[in-house]
């Protein structure tokens, strides 16, 4: 690696300031690539452990850390149990437990960090890469990604230690580094740099690479720290502002978990710098700045483990009251219900989570159904019996349909646009197929159900009450069917879709029966006989084209058939 030359009577001040910032960006750029390629690695296999490995708190510690230990970023864990909390997969109280454990998982970076392997920096950048140029799209693609965000994190590193070596003779850096050891000066610089860069393993590998250089103490590395969980705070708080209630609710667990963590341990910051001393290696043998720079690396990221794994033991019992508060300080909120036409699950804060957003998705798309449903379920009486404003109420409720579809497709758009499995690839298609069946059925009850009761009031004709009975029972049918297909949405039910695949033989006879009554009133010497006879058949019809789109809906839920499968029977769909 080339040095960053510079001297103490004329520091190059152009050259270390882009030495540090260019390194620091490296630094994340490569945590960032890491995170985006494990993300689409494993992102349904970290969201099922997530799921499985939360039934209590300490497991749910246990699924924190071992997930942050994995995909190195606090914050794309919590916005895991977000989505999950969100999507009704997961209590606060649970979301809580992984929240500390992420914190218990970020001290993995601190001590590869702490072992001084960043010379093998750019073999890791150049096997990365040449693993990215051969595995492509597939995985091994991504896993070559991750090998060079490895290398690139250490090499940005590397770039920062280099910059900084200049400093160790220049005194006002010296004396201004001596200032660390002031805890409220040494918090606040933390929480500030933390804050301001987004990212608490990056203050904490600084703090390391100043360490490095013997610059600063280990209380001071230990205070710096300190300000490092708080200003990660901060960044919880911003990103949580315009985002649902549960990304404030975990923002504030995140907050007063470390705010308690610091308050604990602050009078017990030479306890803890004696305890983290017995537990590293000692160099007796060197002194001065050096002694400092030989050990201090290691004792700090041994204190930021003890800190972080200890907070989480004394503070994981309290997992539930702590849940219980939060609920009581950001309640749901009469204002937090939503119309059918309004959004409640989606938001753009779980894109990168690709596997959460599906799961957000498919629970939008259950109330999409919930709300075709309940138009579907009221449309009968109106078309039969009701008045122009009760049809009119029907285009109403159409419009919300149409409004909560739109958005469903435009969400469904933007996942497109991230890196997806084949898999995911295929759910967001059925995502989509099953989101446009939906707006179908609305659209078939606002044009064509609507119509035919216009044309019975338009002409001044009346339905017998014992057509009636017959077209109800048909109608109760197939509502039945649609809140099948919603049940199995919400509880993922595959034998709720086969139920109404199979009642195909049910909706056949039912509407054979309807079609033969019809046929023989059609001699019946009533006036208007004509005109009632074909709004009966345009019913009956309907409904069965309403089955039809919910037979596929159910088949793309079940995977029981494609999309390509079901287009055979467009053109007959219930014989």
């Amino acid at each position: 690696m080339i040095p960053l030359l510079a001297t103490t009577e004329n520091l190059d001040w152009a050259t270390l300031i882009m030495g540090v910032l260019g390194g620091l960006a490296l630094f994340l750029f490569g945590m960032d690539q890491m995170t985006r390629a494990l993300r689409v690695v494993a992102g349904a296999g970290m969201r099922q452990f997530l799921g499985k490995l939360t039934t209590n708190p300490v497991k749910g510690v246990m699924a924190g850390a071992l997930t942050t230990a994995v995909i190195q970023s606090s914050s794309v864990t919590t916005v895991l149990v977000i989505g999950f909390v969100s999507a009704g997969l997961m209590t606060l109280s649970q979301a809580i437990g992984v929240i500390m454990g992420a914190n218990v998982g970020t001290t993995i970076t601190a001590q590869i960090v702490a072992f001084k392997i960043t010379k093998y920096a750019l073999i890791l950048v150049a096997a990365g890469f040449a693993g990215r140029l051969i595995g492509g799209e597939r995985k091994g693609g991504f896993y070559g990604t991750m090998v060079m965000g490895l290398g690139l994190l250490f090499f940005g590193m590397e770039l920062m230690s280099d910059a900084t070596k200049p400093l160790r003779d220049f005194q006002p850096f010296i004396d201004w580094m001596s200032q660390m050891n002031r805890p409220i000066l040494g918090i606040l610089v933390g929480a500030v740099v933390t804050a301001v860069v987004q990212s608490s393993s990056a203050t904490t590998v600084m703090v390391i690479v100043l360490a490095s250089q013997g610059y600063i103490s280990l209380e001071a590395g230990i205070y710096l720290i300190f300000g490092a969980n708080l200003g990660t705070c901060i960044t919880a708080i911003l990103g949580s502002l315009g985002k649902p209630r549960e990304a404030l609710q975990a923002a504030l667990a995140h907050i007063f978990f470390n705010l308690a963590g610091v308050s604990i341990w602050f009078a017990f910051v030479p306890e803890l710098a004696d305890l983290v001393r017995s537990l590293s290696p000692a160099h007796p043998e060197l002194e001065g700045a050096a002694r400092l720079a030989a050990e201090t690396p290691r004792q700090i990221a041994n204190a930021h483990t003890v800190f972080n794994v200890a907070n989480t033991v004394l503070l994981v019992g309290l997992t539930r009251p702590l849940a219980w508060l939060i609920q009581k300080l950001v309640p749901e909120r009469p204002e937090d219900a939503v119309r059918v036409g309004e959004v409640k699950y989606l938001d753009d804060l779980y894109l990168a989570e690709v596997s959460t957003a599906l799961d957000l998705t498919r629970k939008e798309l259950s109330r999409l159904g919930a709300g075709v449903l309940r138009m579907l379920r009221g449309s009968l009486n109106k078309v039969l019996f009701g008045t122009s404003q009760d049809l009119e109420e029907l285009r109403r409720q159409d419009n919300d349909i149409d409004a909560l579809h739109g958005a469903v497709v435009t969400y469904l758009g933007k996942l497109s646009q991230q890196e997806l499995q084949p898999g995911e690839v295929a759910q967001v298609r059925d995502y989509l197929a099953t989101a446009n069946h939906f707006e179908h059925i609305g659209d078939m009850v606002e044009t064509e159900l609507y119509e035919a009761g216009m044309k019975r009031l338009n002409q001044g004709v009346g339905i017998s009450p014992a057509t009636g009975d017959m077209l109800s029972e048909l109608h109760r049918k197939v509502c039945w069917t649609v809140d099948s297909v919603v049940r199995a949405l919400v509880d993922q039910d595959a034998e709720a879709t086969a139920e109404v695949v199979a009642a195909k033989a049910e909706i056949n006879r039912l509407a054979d029966a309807a079609e033969e009554r019809l046929m023989q009133r059609l001699t019946a010497a009533e006036p208007g006989r004509m005109a009632v006879f074909r709004i009966e058949t345009d019913i009956v019809e309907n409904l069965k084209r309403i089955y039809y789109f919910t037979k596929r809906i159910a088949r793309v839920v079940t995977a029981e058939g494609s999309e390509e499968t079901a287009e055979s029977e467009a053109e007959n769909p219930v014989t």
